[in-house]
């Protein structure tokens, strides 16, 4: 695609998706922060027991909590205060906290945010794991399926972002780690125009998907960039697109910008002598940028034409509560 191509594809979603600014709570929401609710938390614990839509609208600020939305009977909106609805950039809520799982029992268990509900969306909302290098610390544990997440910026080190079960959207969010930090086991989960941020370190993979038998779940990257982490110097090749958690992992990268960061293999095995590579899909098409090039892994493929959305989320997508479809 030419610049100018690119220029005005980005032009065109910026206008589509861009409310101008979200700082007003919508008729009937829970607002937290200089609103009834002092944690989002409390405002989390504070939803009905029903089936109708409900809304929690976050006033701008650092929220220092862990905060678990347990299985509601209907879907759930969270809003971030933004003057800008289009960009990650422009979000000033942040929940942020440091478990680890040389603390928790789990790795779900240390997710700032823990979604286990379905039919939920999340807008512009800064979502970080402080913990740091050492251990499993994740900033989202999506733990269930209908989840979408737009706007977002995720950040952390080591399994940053867990897409765990069922269909899931990112949408022009940010992710940033440097082990295996977008990784999980069943979720089909589609990635769109999201930004990938890696932290410095001798090597790093992106994703690990967990897939561990011939199911439908799939980690799909459309129109992604892979860059180092702003104002951070990472040496060219020291990562990979992803690594085979599971024997049947499954990731595609499609129509994406893979900066120098990317080694010229792509791909790497899950460990010597434990490779896990016998079934694996592990592809890519039409990307570009000098870690598009390069001799990739044996076990790597070239798809031969892209991967629709549809055929990952399902044909009737575009109707679930949970897309967005002005972020597509």
């Amino acid at each position: 695609m030419k610049p100018h191509t690119i220029l005005a594809a980005l032009f065109s979603f910026a206008a589509r998706t861009l409310a101008a600014s979200r700082t007003t709570p919508p008729a009937g929401a829970l607002v937290v922060g200089s609103g009834n609710y002092a944690t989002i938390q409390a405002a989390v614990n504070a939803l009905k027991s029903t089936s109708q839509e409900q809304i929690i609208f976050i006033n701008p600020g650092t929220y220092n909590e862990q905060v678990t939305v347990n299985k509601l009977a209907g879907p759930l909106t969270i809003y971030g205060y933004t003057q800008n609805t289009a960009l990650y950039s422009s979000n000033v809520v942040t929940i942020t906290s440091a478990h680890s799982l040389a603390n928790e029992p789990s790795d779900d268990a240390t997710g700032t945010l823990r979604v286990e509900t379905t039919n939920f969306k999340l807008y512009n909302v800064n979502v970080v794991n402080s913990y740091g290098s050492g251990s499993q610390a994740l900033a989202l544990s999506a733990n269930n399926g209908n989840q979408g997440y737009y706007a977002c910026s995720f950040k952390g080190f080591q399994d940053t972002v867990l897409a765990e079960t069922g269909a899931q959207l990112f949408s022009a969010c940010y992710i940033e780690g440097a082990t295996d930090f977008i990784f999980g086991q069943s979720a089909t989960a589609w990635f769109e125009k999201c930004s990938i941020g890696v932290l410095p370190a001798s090597i790093g993979y992106v994703t690990a998907s967990g897939r561990s038998s011939n199911t439908s779940s799939y980690y799909v990257f459309n129109q992604a960039t892979i860059a180092a982490a702003p104002g951070k110097t990472v040496t060219s090749g020291a990562y990979y697109l992803g690594r085979p958690w599971g024997d049947y992992a499954r990731v595609a990268f499609q129509s994406s910008s893979l900066s120098s960061v990317i080694n010229s293999a792509g791909w790497h095995i899950w460990n010597t002598g434990d490779e896990r590579t016998d079934h694996v899909s592990l592809g890519e098409y039409g990307n570009s940028g000098a870690g598009a090039s390069g001799t990739r892994a044996s076990f790597a493929s070239k798809l031969s034409s892209p991967l629709a959305i549809g055929s990952i989320l399902g044909g009737s997508y575009a109707s679930q509560y949970y897309v967005d479809t002005s972020y597509l």
